[in-house]
């Protein structure tokens, strides 16, 4: 093993600092130098710096599925009314587990709600059973959009009724 001397450094503050290396092996060594060498563009996803072993989230690992926040699992609420309070909205989602975090933003110029809620669930089970059954239901007078708030990157199957609401162009008139 090879070891380095403690150097001393006096910093700024009048601070005597020690600092030293630790012990490695000559191989270790060599492969940090190479793995330190400067990369640009794409040939960093090919370096041996992104193959490490990395932590997971929980949930699935299809693309477009859920995942869970550093907290837990976050639902998004949209076309929530405007004059629905904080309490209404907690008593609604109760309904289908214990919520963790509720946030709920309030326009500064009027004092009401913004139309949209961020919930937080501690269990996957409760998470998902208000993103299934609060969807599309209705709530002071209006239909709620209820989703995921994080979801697995990737491509997600678009659903039917989003094919039928797309526009595209017109076809162009045949020409002989």
């Amino acid at each position: 093993p090879r070891r380095t001397s403690i150097r001393r450094r006096r910093l700024s503050s009048g601070i005597n600092a020690e600092y030293g290396d630790i012990e490695m092996e000559d191989d270790e060594i060599d492969r940090l130098k190479k793995s330190a060498s400067k990369k640009k563009g794409r040939g960093l996803a090919r370096s041996e710096v992104l193959r490490g072993d990395f932590d997971e989230l929980e949930g699935e690992t299809r693309p477009g599925a859920p995942q869970k926040s550093i907290e837990g699992w976050i639902i998004f609420v949209t076309n929530v009314h405007i004059e629905a309070t904080e309490n209404d909205i907690f008593d609604k989602f109760s309904e289908y587990g214990e919520i963790k975090n509720l946030n709920a933003n309030l326009d500064r110029r009027t004092g009401y709600l913004k139309g949209y809620v961020c919930i937080e669930y501690e269990q996957y089970n409760e998470a998902r059973l208000a993103v299934e059954q609060a969807n599309n239901e209705n709530f002071l007078g209006q239909e709620l959009k209820v989703d995921w708030a994080f979801v697995r990157p990737g491509k997600k199957a678009t659903s039917s009724k989003r094919k039928e609401r797309r526009r595209g162009r017109s076809p162009s008139p045949d020409t002989d």
